[in-house]
């Protein structure tokens, strides 16, 4: 940047992406170590290990989820079964299915294996059966019966001379077929539980097994006997045959007998000598607490697979919370940890010297922190509920957060090996810690906001404590009951004298650090604050509210200098970028919007997340800002210049053209569900709407009718564009036979998203249906002297809601005939009542009038009402809940009150 000028951000893109990529399931490493296999859903994702980035992503067409995969040997060939009963060959590698084929099995596949030539693929099913196949010459070779239940391990023995398969299923039995026989030659029996997994020795005579019954049992295949029982004293899920040649003296192995590694429910990897049954070395997992043995079976930090590394001498584990980590081997140090799902991105910040890493808070109780050139990650272990927020100290080495164990905890990253441990800890709040701010000039102090209504200011330990002390204790020096609802944000001026609160309340107030004495108090948002922010450089507040809106305020005189609306939803959180003079906001919507102060304009919306974004922060340098969203992402963006000076001004070119076919598509191919919903709006609004939506989607390729079904699911979640989703998806389903529409992918996934939420708006609309049927039968009734009889409204023309007096009032003075005429007409029709024939007439007739009218509600919002006030007044709400019931009342006044004062006419409320 030259000179002192500052041009103002324009654009952001998205640099890079830390997503889901494994949910469960098997994990499987590539033979060469270069690559790990895990599936999540419909998919198989391959993570490169050095990078820590999803290379490939093998999906299926039919988006069933993937029961079970396996790789060959060879690295060349991978096989997926699905719950369509389906195996497919893929050549991974270009990501495409080079064959696909049946089954067989009347139930899904629970497990397969490749033998080491890469040639037979054995499937296990849940129907009892084991079945082999020829993937060269492409047929089943073998159909095993006699296993009961679930096949879920099968394993060829390492010795393919011996043609046999090894296998295992709920009898808690190990079957040995013989493959040139077809029949099982012999079940090995001796565990009471299901066997996890099967290691064999290198000369192929000694077989390990492991179990859920907490034992592990060592076979001589020769005898088919056990020649030893060794109890683990927990669930074991993995087994791993240490290489006899390497020396692991570290690992306590010393003797030459034969050595494994087990790992299970305690969350611990252990050695054991197969000889004397001994456990002779253990390894926790890194910086995690001691787990209570009676609650281990439910540890989320249980390990569920093992699997070694043997090239690289490493070995890797999955933990219960998806968690894959690398160890290496003889110091089982952790050398890579990935984070398979992350849940919930509740806060996010940039972490160390050059904003190297982020730290992130899920909805869990443990604290991740991302090296970004790897994607490898550090657990944090030591809250024990949810974290709520974090926040960071200048130059970035220290850290807080806080949580909803009523606690927060300071913590420190060695600059040098990049760990980072907690070094401080502090307790006092009564209810939850939704907010924590650090001091900015120095490392002074904490400040806590809590659901208690309370801010706590906290010292910090001086001198502050080194990385590997004891976790020393802080107190709080300030309390002060601060709002009359949950703190929600609390931020520290830069000069560390001032602090600024928003609450549920719909305040923020000001307030003096030295001794916590209220400044002032900024009044204005109708819903909560979320997120309260100082300006680096002026000396202004920024607050963002449930109320869709961004407020700049004056600490000066507390008042309101700027308002930015744009967001459909809440702003859940705002920061200052370019020296104080733009900022970024985040909503509920799942939009990040970019705005100028100075022209209060918004210059930029980014849609990257598909739920609400809790996270956002912006680097020391200020290019890069990273956000973190409910759907699991944490998207990391970098700024550039405008590019969309070709597409994006060529899509409001080609709207101004009303070009809508070819704005739509730019809208696809930019992947833009919020710019899609733009053009559809666009075109809806046009005078033959319904004409021109169905002429422009109709001329869309497969593809684009693909995304555009897919954005509808999305907009019919959502009450303010579910008019938009219905009518997309009406010409679809009009127009498209079904079996086209079946072809799409994930069709079966989005009609199941479509159908609870559309139910839903349909009963929202019958019941403001019949709010307004009602109100035109009270106009059919309504007979006022000087006035029409009744109400007509005619089916072709829409109810005119502009302020205007709905009634004609007689201003001249009633005659007591007419009174008595009109009181002699109502006895009349009381008497009519009274006939059984002429009641029935009556009613039939009321029945028809009031069917044969029905008031337009063309472009009314379902989630607003029309009030009419009095006077006939009639205005437009926002109601926030989707299920608010209209209810009309009508009040007459006595007749002679018409007299005196005509304005009381009438009064609906």
């Amino acid at each position: 940047m030259a000179g002192n000028t500052l041009p103002f951000k324009s654009n952001y893109a998205v640099s890079s992406k830390i997503e889901p990529f494994y949910k469960g399931g098997k994990v499987q490493i590539s033979h060469d170590e270069q690559y790990i296999f895990c599936t999540c859903g419909p998919r198989v994702n391959i993570l490169q290990i050095n990078t820590g980035k999803i290379i490939h992503s093998i999906e299926q067409d039919d988006q069933e989820d993937i029961t079970s995969f396996s790789l060959s040997p060879d690295d060349e060939v991978l096989v997926t079964a699905s719950r369509a009963l389906l195996l497919k060959q893929w050549d991974w590698k270009q990501e495409k299915c080079t064959r696909s084929w049946r089954a067989i099995h009347n139930v899904p596949v629970a497990s397969m294996t490749f033998d080491c030539t890469s040639t037979l693929l054995a499937t296990g099913g849940c129907d009892g059966t084991i079945k082999l196949w020829d993937v060269v010459k492409q047929y089943c070779t073998h159909n095993l019966k006699g296993s009961s239940g679930v096949v879920h391990l099968v394993e060829f023995h390492p010795d393919i001379s011996r043609l046999q398969l090894f296998s295992s299923s709920v009898d808690c039995g190990i079957r040995i077929w013989d493959l040139r026989t077809s029949k099982c030659i012999c079940v090995l029996e001796s565990h009471y539980s299901a066997v996890t997994s099967l290691a064999f020795s290198p000369d192929g005579q000694t077989l390990i097994s492991s179990g859920r019954d907490k034992i592990c049992s060592v076979w001589d295949l020769k005898k088919k006997a056990v020649k030893r029982t060794v109890p683990v004293y927990e669930a074991v899920e993995g087994v791993v045959l240490l290489p006899g040649k390497s020396d692991y003296s570290q690992m306590g192995v010393k003797g030459e007998g034969l050595h494994f590694v087990t790992a299970g429910s305690k969350g611990v990897l252990r050695v054991w000598d197969s000889s004397s049954a001994r456990c002779v070395f253990t390894q926790m997992l890194p910086d995690a607490p001691a787990l209570n043995t009676e609650e281990a079976d439910l540890d989320p930090r249980s390990l569920m697979q093992l699997l070694p590394m043997p090239r690289s001498n490493r070995l890797v584990t999955v933990t219960a919370e998806h968690n894959i980590l690398i160890y290496q081997m003889p110091a089982l140090t952790v050398q890579q940890q990935f984070v398979g799902y992350n849940d919930d991105i509740l806060d996010v910040k940039f972490l160390g010297k050059d904003d190297t890493h982020i730290v992130v808070a899920t909805n869990s109780s443990q604290l991740k922190v991302f090296e970004l050139a790897t994607n490898s990650c550090q657990i944090l272990y030591g809250h024990t509920d949810t974290i709520l927020s974090i926040d960071v100290f200048r130059k970035g080495s220290m850290f807080a957060s806080c949580a909803k164990d009523k606690s927060l905890r300071l913590w420190k990253m060695d600059l040098k090996s990049g760990r980072v441990h907690c070094v401080a800890q502090g307790s006092g709040h009564s209810n939850a810690v939704g907010s924590v701010a650090c001091s900015r000039l120095k490392k002074a102090f904490l400040v806590s906001g809590s659901q208690d209504c309370t801010i706590k200011v906290w010292d910090l330990p001086d001198p502050l404590p080194d990385v590997g002390c004891d976790v020393m204790l802080m107190t709080a020096r300030l309390t002060e009951k601060a709002h009359d609802k949950d703190v929600n944000s609390v931020t520290i001026s830069p000069n560390d004298k001032l602090l600024a609160s928003g609450s549920q309340d719909r305040t923020a107030k000001l307030w003096s650090l030295a001794d916590m004495s209220l400044l002032g108090v900024f009044r204005g948002h109708s819903r909560g604050i979320w997120c309260v922010q100082f300006s680096p450089v002026d000396q202004v507040l920024a607050t963002a509210s449930a109320d869709g809106s961004i407020k700049i305020w004056s600490i000066q005189d507390f008042s309101c200098l700027r308002t930015f609306e744009g967001h459909d939803a809440s702003v859940l959180k705002v920061i200052f970028v370019s020296r104080g003079t733009q900022l970024v906001s985040s909503g509920s919507d799942g939009l990040v919007k970019l705005w100028t102060i100075k022209t209060n304009e918004c210059v930029k919306t980014f849609d990257a997340h598909q739920d609400k974004v809790w996270a956002l922060h912006a680097s020391s340098k200020d290019d890069l800002m990273v956000t973190g969203s409910a759907d699991s992402t944490i998207t990391l963006w970098k700024e550039c210049e405008m590019k969309q000076s070709k597409l994006q001004q060529e899509l409001s070119n080609l709207l101004h053209e009303k070009k809508y076919l070819k704005a739509l598509g730019i809208a696809i191919s930019l992947d833009q569900p919020h710019t899609a919903l733009r053009v559809i709006r666009e075109i809806r609004q046009q005078e033959d709407g319904i004409q021109e939506l169905e002429k422009t989607l109709l001329k869309l390729r497969q593809d684009q009718k693909e995304s555009v079904l897919r954005y509808s699911v999305v907009w019919n979640t959502n009450s303010r564009s579910c008019l938009d989703a219905q009518a997309v998806l009406q010409v679809l389903l009009t127009h498209l036979i079904p079996e086209e529409i079946l072809q799409y992918q994930g069709t079966r996934t989005h009609l199941e998203g479509l159908i609870p939420y559309t139910e839903r708006h349909m009963q929202r609309i019958g019941r403001l249906l019949q709010a307004s049927m009602f109100l035109d039968y009270m106009w059919q009734k309504m007979r006022i002297t000087g006035g029409k009889d009744s109400v007509n409204l005619d089916d072709d023309e829409e109810m005119d809601s502009s302020p205007q007096s709905i009634f004609i009032v007689d201003k001249q003075p009633m005659d007591t005939a007419d009174i008595q005429e009109s009181l002699q007409q109502q006895e009349d029709e009381e008497e009519d009542l009274e006939d059984p024939e002429k009641r029935e007439e009556l009613l039939d007739e009321d029945e028809s009038v009031s069917t044969s009218k029905s008031a337009h509600v063309n472009g009314v919002k379902l989630n607003g009402v029309n009030r009419v006030e009095d006077g006939g007044q009639v205005s437009s709400e926002e109601s926030e809940d989707e299920d608010d019931v209209v209810e009309l009342t009508t009040k007459f006044l006595p007749i002679e009150s018409m007299d005196s004062d005509p304005s009381k006419t009438a009064d609906i409320r």
